[in-house]
């Protein structure tokens, strides 16, 4: 719906004030005939139009939205209307022979006529306007609005004016608001499933709309799970900020993903000093067209760094990221670099030509089964590829890396959770001894572990969606299997503030907060989609894949960390290696590598890190060749 021109709104006012003038003075006429004869009539109306326009255009009244007009706006209506009435009567004053009660009179009804016009004028369109839209509105969804909040008042009137919705209530847990209205909609309430199917199906309900975030963290156990047995779409609103980008809030609208209802509450962070951290610095992201690096070089840009590295292997990955910050960051100084971080000389063109103050190392291999099945490609790109980029930035002057690693790194029970585990043995030992004046340089090291991500390339959610779409089987590999869970923003934030508050030569650990059986997800995902579980979409167990584990080990307890500045990050209690001691074994580790042994790879990794124990797994032969040797 387009807006009335206002110089259009602006003319019809001054018409109708005109008319109201008029019809003012020709009363005054006949209630007082001497003295205001049809001369003054005509010399009254015509003083009003100049006099009208004025006024008017003074209180900016014909640029009020009409559609959108409150009772605050009254006061200008008024205001003008007097303002209009005031410099009428000094103007007749000065030329009429009429007596001070006859103009008192004639100013009187004209202010009383015009205010009532404009404002009874503002409510027939209002009331015309908002007939037109619920005609129109007949076809779309019905909906009720979740909460009887601010949040949710807001979010009414902007899908008032929309076709998309239609909006019927709003719904609200509780009798607390039973019979009121809200923005001229009934409120209804709901205390158990019963109360909401009778609503539901009473009024024809398609859906329920959520004003925000903590709306649906608060009904996930209990309105989501209706919805989700009786199939009710649920909508999630975008933030007002998003909606003022040129959309409107109904194209915005989405359905309610399982990413949704495993989030928790927004993590904090200090902003205001990470932006200073890095603006106008030149920040080096491996692996940045990952999951993880991809959101850390968005958020980077959004912190107005100087100039931003991107090195990643991945070709079309990389390509997708540098349309991104083209499209949203049109100012950003990046620049994308093909490069695969076991090739030192590489890497150190990208060091030498761009001298990057901080670096964020997130290139690694991340799939257990792919790991297990390729050893000496793990220990390549996840060890000696971390040892390449830290010796680089030792030599380049860097003044701090920030090494992405995994709770998998914890007792780990695969290969690819002892490779990320060596390289954080790697980066901590050599910060260390640069600490400690054993080596030069001034490179500070960070490692951040944190657990699975929600929705990362590859990752079990994608995977159970596309499943989902295919009919199924979602396959599960154990029915009791569970997984610690956090978004990738969620996550990156984290990563940003553990750069921030750590000293160095520490590991950080996040709080994962509640572990969620991996049944259970693909139960609710397939609800989400609108199936019920094992009747149209049948759940497999497949069993446990090499090296992986059945629970993730806790990351932060008081037992195994010490708390810091952050509540969710803590720095953890590890084993502290000597560099000169572990330096040789990784370059064993690059021949090994590239003659492909396996064999003497999995062993040295094994005796580098005592605490890998393979579980499920080829492996678990040399664990017990390796206690056999100890027992002699």
């Amino acid at each position: 719906m387009h807006y009335l021109n206002y110089w259009i709104v602006l003319l019809l006012d001054v018409v109708v004030s005109v008319v109201c003038s008029f019809l003012a003075s020709i009363t005054t006429r006949y209630l007082f005939p001497a003295g205001f004869d049809y001369q003054v009539v005509l010399r009254f109306t015509l003083l009003s139009v100049p006099v009208s326009a004025l006024s008017f255009y003074l209180f900016r009244i014909y640029k009020n939205i009409i559609r959108h007009s409150t009772l605050r706006e009254l006061w200008k209506l008024l205001a003008a209307s007097l303002v209009k009435v005031t410099l009428l009567m000094a103007f007749a004053c000065a030329w009429s022979e009429a007596s001070g009660k006859q103009l008192f009179v004639a100013g009187a009804m004209d202010l009383l006529l015009t205010a009532v016009v404009l404002i009874c004028m503002r409510v027939g369109m209002v009331v015309l306007y908002d007939m037109l839209v619920s005609k129109i509105a007949q076809d779309g969804s019905r909906l009720l609005i979740y909460g009887v909040g601010d949040a949710s008042v807001a979010l009414e009137t902007r899908l008032r004016n929309g076709k998309h919705y239609r909006i019927v209530g709003f719904y609200n847990f509780g009798k607390a608001y039973k019979s009121y209205r809200l923005a001229d909609l009934p409120v209804f309430y709901f205390n158990d499933e019963q109360d909401f199917v009778h609503v539901v199906s009473r009024y024809q309900i398609e859906g329920i709309l959520f004003p925000d975030n903590e709306s649906v963290q608060a009904e996930k156990e209990r309105l989501i799970r209706y919805c989700e047995a009786h199939q009710v779409k649920m909508l999630i609103t975008p933030p007002v900020d998003e909606v003022g980008k040129g959309r409107p809030a109904a194209e915005l609208i989405r359905e309610i993903k399982i990413e949704d209802l495993l989030g928790r509450e927004e993590i904090k962070v200090n902003e205001q000093e990470i932006i200073a951290n890095f603006r106008n610095r030149t920040v080096m992201v491996t692996g940045a067209a990952g999951s993880i690096g991809s959101e850390l070089c968005r958020q980077l840009a959004g912190f107005g760094v100087g100039r931003l590295v991107l090195f990643d292997a991945a070709e079309t990955p990389m390509h997708n990221i540098r349309l991104e910050l083209e499209e949203r960051f049109p100012n950003l100084d990046f620049i994308p670099i093909i490069g695969d971080v076991r090739l030192k000389q590489r890497l150190r063109m990208a060091f030498e030509r761009y001298r990057p103050s901080e670096v964020f190392h997130a290139a690694a291999y991340k799939h257990v089964p792919l790991m297990e099945e390729n050893p000496c490609e793990a220990v390549f790109v996840n060890a000696v590829g971390t040892r390449h980029v830290a010796d680089l930035c030792v030599e380049y002057g860097v003044e701090k890396m920030v090494m992405i690693s995994t709770d998998k790194a914890v007792n780990p029970t695969n290969v690819m959770g002892a490779s990320k585990r060596l390289a954080e043995i790697y980066v901590q030992s050599l910060g260390v001894a640069i600490a400690e004046g054993r080596m030069k340089g001034r490179t500070r090291f960070v490692t951040t572990r944190f657990g699975n991500v929600l929705g990362s390339n590859g990752s079990v959610i994608p995977r159970f969606m596309e499943q989902i779409r295919h009919g199924g089987p979602v396959t599960v590999t154990h029915p009791d299997i569970t997984r610690f869970f956090m978004t990738i923003p969620e996550a990156c934030r984290l990563v940003m503030e553990a750069a921030m508050i750590s000293e160095g030569n520490e590991i950080m650990v996040f709080e994962m907060g509640e572990s969620t059986r991996i049944a259970d997800l693909a139960k609710r995902m397939i609800r989400l989609a609108g199936y019920v579980p094992d009747v149209d979409i049948e759940i497999k167990y497949t069993g446990l894949r090499p090296g992986e584990k059945l629970y993730e080990e806790v990351l932060s307890t008081e037992e195994n960390t010490i708390p810091t500045a952050h509540r969710k990050i803590k720095i953890a209690k590890v084993r502290k290696y000597e560099y000169a001691s572990i330096e040789p074994a990784f370059r064993e580790f690059v021949r090994l590598s590239l003659i492909v042994d396996i064999h003497g790879t999995v062993r040295l990794m094994k005796t580098l890190v005592p605490e890998f124990v393979s579980n499920n797994s080829r492996f678990e032969e040399l664990d017990r060749e390796l206690e056999q040797e100890d027992l002699r």
